[in-house]
């Protein structure tokens, strides 16, 4: 399950709600939303969550609030109540401090709530459920991390979700996003370190078998990676790529990994489609290394395999019969190693900015 924030510190303009929308298209299912912020008014917040929970309402997604017991109080609640927030179209609570575990408990009967999978230990757990907590209704979410340097550690991730999952408990974590980042930081927002500021699909494609609900922290993302989404709903890993090729239908349509793959490269199925006369691409080309991410294609001096597009999985020799003719950009190149046999992908030429080319 995959899904985005939004932040209520910002209106909900048309605009907003269009880019929800289409989110919604390509497969984002939830919604989490902040109400930690105090200081600002709170006739704004219950205004725009009410707005925000009617849409997702109309979109059939989940909207998540994460809240305190300061912000419940600011919206007219309290934790004898809070359930009532499904009238307004939220779904689920995250709660941290300020609750008890009977709270915690009751609240799971009626809705459903979600843990600080961080610091959630083995006697909460056991308080909670001594309560009555139910655990069909109980996930455990990860906090992002705003500040450098601060995300979590990997292996400590891994070990934290083990358990989670020990106990029968379903785990989030948010990755980051690579349009609108938001403030007051702009250094996006991942659970993990080794995330911040990557690719959000190549970080999604790492997290989908091991987490069950994954969610971008950021407020935005790019065209290209809304692509790679839209794309991924058919199968399709998208690979952007600088180079040549952009104007050959066949070097930008969808290819096949072969299904006995190569320990090296990623092979084209369909490639050798390219090995007709006078496409120009199997004339030898200068010489060049290849290193991982190297888009190739087999030139006249490899005989049959004349024609064969390939992706360097790791650094390559120069081979006189191979010409290199682009690259997988940085970002994306963790991809290369999420493509399995039968595994299906198409190039997307960039500009060397990283720019679509049309």
């Amino acid at each position: 399950m995959k899904g985005l924030a939004v932040y209520l510190s910002e209106p909900l303009t048309d605009e907003a709600k269009d880019s929800i929308r289409q989110m919604r298209t390509i497969g984002f299912t939830s919604i989490f939303t902040s109400l930690h912020i105090p200081e600002d008014d709170p006739s704004l917040y219950t205004e725009r969550l009410r707005t925000l929970g009617q849409l997702t309402q109309q979109l059939e997604m989940e909207l998540v609030a994460d809240i305190a017991p300061t912000s419940l109080a600011a919206l007219g609640k309290t934790w004898h109540d809070a359930d009532t927030l499904t009238e307004w179209g939220v779904t689920g609570l995250r709660v941290d401090y300020g609750v008890t575990p009977k709270q915690v408990a009751d609240l799971s009967k009626q809705m459903m709530v979600a843990l600080n999978a961080s610091t959630l230990t083995a006697e909460e757990l056991d308080a909670m459920k001594a309560e009555g907590l139910v655990l069909e209704q109980v996930e455990a979410w990860h906090n992002f991390y705003p500040r450098p340097e601060t995300g979590l550690d990997r292996d400590w991730f891994n070990d934290k979700n083990r358990w989670l999952r020990e106990q029968g408990i379903r785990v989030q974590a948010f990755i980051p996003g690579d349009g609108h980042l938001r403030g007051p930081l702009h250094e996006t927002l991942p659970t993990l370190e080794d995330h911040r500021g990557q690719s959000p699909f190549a970080c999604y494609l790492e997290l989908e078998a091991s987490v069950d609900r994954i969610l971008i922290g950021d407020p935005g993302l790019s065209e290209s990676s809304m692509r790679q989404f839209a794309a991924y709903q058919e199968g399709i890993i998208v690979l952007r790529e600088t180079g040549q090729g952009d104007d050959d239908p066949l070097l930008t349509s969808i290819q096949t990994n072969r299904m006995d793959p190569a320990r090296d490269v990623i092979r084209s199925v369909e490639s050798r489609a390219y090995g007709r006369p006078g496409n120009g691409w199997l004339d030898p080309a200068i010489l060049s290394d290849r290193p991982v991410g190297s888009v190739t294609i087999d030139n006249l001096k490899y005989g049959r395999y004349a024609g064969e597009l390939q992706l360097t999985k790791r650094d390559l020799a120069a081979d006189e019969r191979v010409n290199v003719i682009g690259r997988i950009i940085e970002a994306d190149r963790a991809l290369l190693h999420q493509i399995g046999p039968g595994g299906r992908f198409r190039l997307e030429w960039v500009s060397s900015e990283g720019a679509i080319l049309s």
